[in-house]
């Protein structure tokens, strides 16, 4: 039977989550209820609110009679997310399912957020209607708006609510057999991660095509911030191999201040668990923003280009390219495990290419001299190729030395 885990605040939700209890159970689910409150309620629980606050070294009554609503939520998030790394290492989460307002969706959000992807995870939220990147981060997080507000169950909560157990039991269900399919099946080949973008696709489908013929599966990462967050979260997560890291553009919207950025821990998750790790500057030629209109003044003077009517590209200035390149030395420079650093000396995307209209090569060579600067004596190989980044030899060449570091750290 499949077993669907409830966390949520029942102390304000207790009607609610019984509810829910009782559809899961028709649907065929065994269910864990987890109670995330810190308040007295009289719902049925399997694992209680002290149970969750010890957890995470905290005690449920303190956390009450504090009255800091911000401290409670963060210490119950904290909680239901060891309970639910118990859970799921005994082997007894099929699918996760919760419901609540900003809290109560904050607390459900922290509690999944350390689960594998695959993992069903469902928040039925009254906030799903405006942004949900708290609660999605970078993880495989389904969000459903709940309409009304969760007080009490009537006739329009009890479609909502109905949907989501039977979505919940469902997903419960095509898990525990996708579990049980992939215990029977032979070995997986190993995954690799690969950052790409509409200007590296060419090198991130040679690259992609050699890794296959040399037994991996690649999954490919949108370089859009949240791809490059994901990559990083499967990284740090033990699920890759190693990573292709061709396409490192999130790191100028980080430095310049574009749409696109994935924070200033891009391109260290690999470095810091040990995973082999390939690197290119793959599109630094670029910042991203919306449509034209909203590129901010301060940028009116530089060389833009309008990629389609919601994406403007702006060509980043060789001081830019600089400190690009430090960074990226930088972080390449902390890796505990194998890395290397290729350099494609014709140009880092399409737009880059000669004659292309972001073809600055003062630019590039200032990015490429320090990342070389900053590598030097690091240990960390640097590969200057010849090349344009979209030249097929490029993304193969990074395939095969990819292939070579986690080879040589296997042996």
């Amino acid at each position: 039977m499949p077993s669907v885990v409830l966390i949520g605040t029942l102390d304000t939700k207790g009607e609610e989550y019984a509810w829910l209890r009782n559809r899961l159970v028709e649907q065929g689910s065994d269910v864990i209820v987890v109670d995330a409150g810190v308040g007295a309620h009289d719902a049925l629980v399997d694992i209680t609110n002290q149970q969750v606050a010890a957890a995470a070294g905290h005690d449920v009554r303190a956390l009450k009679e504090a009255g800091d609503r911000g401290a409670a939520v963060t210490a119950m998030g904290e909680g239901a997310a060891a309970i639910l790394a118990g859970l799921h290492a005994d082997g007894r989460v099929d699918a996760v399912l919760a419901l609540g307002g900003s809290s109560g969706s904050s607390i459900a959000a922290r509690a999944v957020r350390d689960l594998p992807i695959g993992v069903p995870k469902l928040i039925v939220s009254t906030m799903a209607s405006g942004d949900v990147s708290p609660y999605v981060g970078a993880k495989d997080v389904t969000v459903m708006y709940s309409v009304v507000d969760i007080a009490g169950v009537n006739r329009v909560s009890r479609a909502i609510l109905g949907n989501a157990a039977a979505a919940a039991a469902g997903m419960a269900r095509a898990y525990q057999l996708a579990k049980a399919v992939r215990t029977a099946a032979a070995e997986e080949p190993p995954l690799i991660g690969a950052s790409m973008f509409g200007v590296t696709t060419p090198a991130v489908d040679a690259a992609r095509e050699r890794l296959g013929e040399l037994g991996y599966e690649v999954l490919v990462f949108h370089a859009t911030g949240s791809g490059g967050r994901a990559l990083e979260a499967l990284a740090a997560g033990g699920m890759l191999a190693g990573v292709l890291d061709l396409t490192t553009t999130e790191l100028a919207d980080d430095l310049v201040g574009g749409v696109l950025s994935a924070g200033p821990e891009r391109l260290t998750a690999a470095g810091a668990h040990g995973v082999p790790q390939v690197v290119a500057p793959g599109a630094l030629d670029m910042v991203n923003f919306g449509p034209r209109d909203t590129v901010p003044a301060a940028f009116a003077d530089r060389l833009l280009y309008v990629h389609n009517p919601t994406v403007t590209l702006m060509r980043t200035t060789a001081e830019e390219m600089r400190e690009l390149g430090r960074r990226v030395a930088a972080k390449l420079r902390e890796a505990k495990g194998p890395a290397a650093l290729f350099v494609p000396r014709r140009g880092v995307s399409a737009l880059d290419a000669p004659g292309a209209a972001f073809a600055d090569p003062k630019a590039d060579a200032a990015c490429f001299e320090a990342m070389e600067e900053g590598l030097r004596g690091s240990g960390v190989a640097v590969d200057d190729l010849d090349l344009h980044i979209n030249d097929p030899a490029f993304g193969r060449a990074m395939a095969e030395r990819l292939h070579d570091l986690i080879i040589g750290g296997a042996s």
